[in-house]
């Protein structure tokens, strides 16, 4: 894995379709804190109380969870494209979209944006854009698989309609047609490393080395599909192996992505550097992580040799 003592930020992962074992392996290769985005489960869902429950376990459990494997965990909040084209699911959702928005550990509201880029995705990507203004809130951007330059570029139409900063929009899942656009209009420019459909870790080190550090930060998505939770301190290592400097890969695959979220004043550095000692004997709602009977590990004051960034 990547050098001794590299802190990652994975600024796009879905930990509700991974296992404990993901997040003992993350902690283990350097990641220290992780956002979750709001997404589309695969199963769509069928009505708002879904919709409710989904939005309670991203702010609620899964930040528990996180934390008992010594990862800080945040959140966006949000109504995935794909699910703005059920218009009675996505009117109820608008409905919860402030009250979960403004819970502890939201960093944003997203991810939001194109998926076909249907007449109903446009509708409530401008509600979501505006809900963001009025609240004052960062915001993540899915850009679509299909027509994804064309849905780029309309995406960032959109938010300059609506009068948001570019710095406080972060376009995530561009490739080499995109990138460009995005840089140039200001706006972070994130990349998933994603095989097969997204990002691969080489080609990401070949736009490093073309476009440079500002403003480019990557991240994993990882999700229920075949995806990797490591993709970040991976494709760290890859860089660092292909002759970019530590310092450069620092921002790329730390620096930036909290630069962008820190701006919403619910991430701070601090909150992983002091982060409170693991202790699995704790419950959420009366629930551990543990299952089988199995000990819980409690951190010592002082962390062992096992405790630290390892490989």
């Amino acid at each position: 894995m990547a050098e001794e003592n590299m802190m990652f930020i994975d600024p796009h992962i879905h930990m509700i379709s991974r296992t404990t074992d993901d997040y003992e392996a993350m902690r283990q290769a350097g990641i220290v804190a992780v956002i979750e985005p709001a997404f589309w489960l695969g199963q769509p869902r069928t009505n708002a109380g879904a919709m409710l429950d989904y939005f309670s376990t991203i702010v609620g459990w899964e930040r528990f969870r996180a934390e008992q494997f010594g990862i800080v965990h945040y959140c966006t909040i949000g109504l995935n494209a794909k699910e703005a084209n059920n218009e009675e699911l996505a009117e109820k959702t608008m409905d919860l979209l402030p009250r979960y928005a403004s819970k502890e550990g939201v960093v944003a509201i997203g991810e939001i944006g194109y998926d076909d880029m249907t007449d109903l995705e446009e509708k409530y990507f401008h509600q979501q854009l505006e809900l963001a203004k009025k609240m004052d809130m960062l915001v993540l951007i899915h850009t679509p698989h299909r027509n994804k330059k064309q849905g780029t570029i309309r995406s960032m139409d959109l938010c300059e309609e609506h009068g948001l900063d570019p710095s406080k929009v972060i376009v995530d899942h561009n490739n080499e047609e995109t990138v460009e656009d995005v840089l140039d209009r200001g706006y972070w420019t994130a990349f998933t490393i994603y095989p097969g459909t997204k990002m691969g870790n080489e080609r990401m080190v070949d736009i490093v080395k073309k476009y440079g550090t500002e403003r480019i930060f990557i991240d994993s998505a990882a999700d229920w599909g075949r995806s990797d939770p490591l993709g970040v301190p991976k494709t760290a290592q890859l860089m660092l192996q292909r002759g970019i400097s530590k310092e450069d890969v620092k921002k790329v695959c730390y620096q930036n992505a909290l630069d962008a979220y820190k701006q919403s004043g619910a991430m701070k550095e601090e909150d992983w550097l002091d982060r409170p000692k693991i202790d699995q004997s704790q419950t959420y709602g009366g629930n551990s992580v543990l299952r089988g009977g199995l000990e819980p590990f409690i951190e010592k004051e002082e962390p062992s040799e096992d405790d630290i960034i390892i490989e």
